[in-house]
């Protein structure tokens, strides 16, 4: 940590990046100013230089957390308009996604602080809202939400579960969706 203490920058996010790991952990119930200092290797002081509020230490590290998300839906786009199957690639991305449980984690951690902090929910939207809008421009806007939907929910089984929701599974429920929808 010797780097950071020269680095300005370096040190607020070695900061911002205990305190993400440390929402993973557990959820936020437990994030200090003390802890996130203890995780980053930096004085408690630091911290409060940095962050003047919990809140905006939380809120930093959520952004931390959700910086996957654009380019998660970058892939998405990129891989439905390679003219590959809409449910196959919509189910290898969901997939992929909820068998990283690192990731899964994260999430669910963005979730939480959304329920229990309304300001940030905003940012917990971000990848329905974001995935609804790439999947219009394939199908009719409420086949859209509905298989934003059915990802959410796939995503919550991942987290309750410890395990992904089978990939053929996946792919069925999203061909159903579409073909609903007029794919």
């Amino acid at each position: 940590m010797a780097q950071a203490k020269r680095d300005p920058e370096g040190r607020r996010r070695a900061i911002i990046e205990a305190a993400a790991e440390l929402l993973v952990e557990d959820g936020g119930a437990e994030l200090t100013h003390r802890r996130a200092a203890e995780r980053a290797g930096v004085p408690l002081g630091a911290t409060t230089y940095y962050f003047s509020s919990l809140d905006e230490l939380r809120e930093e590290a959520l952004r931390h957390l959700a910086e996957h998300i654009e380019g998660d839906l970058r892939e998405t786009e990129e891989g439905l308009a390679a003219g590959m199957s809409k449910s196959e690639t919509l189910a290898e991305m969901l997939h992929a996604y909820m068998s990283d449980q690192a990731r899964v984690r994260a999430d669910a951690a963005l979730f939480v602080a959304a329920v229990r902090h309304p300001a940030l929910r905003p940012l917990a939207r971000r990848w329905s809202d974001g995935l609804a809008e790439v999947l219009s421009a394939h199908t009719d806007m409420e086949t859209a939400r509905a298989l934003s939907l059915f990802a959410d929910g796939v995503s919550v089984h991942a987290i309750l579960h410890d395990e992904p929701v089978d990939a053929a599974f996946v792919t069925e429920m999203a061909t159903r969706l579409l073909r609903e929808g007029g794919e």
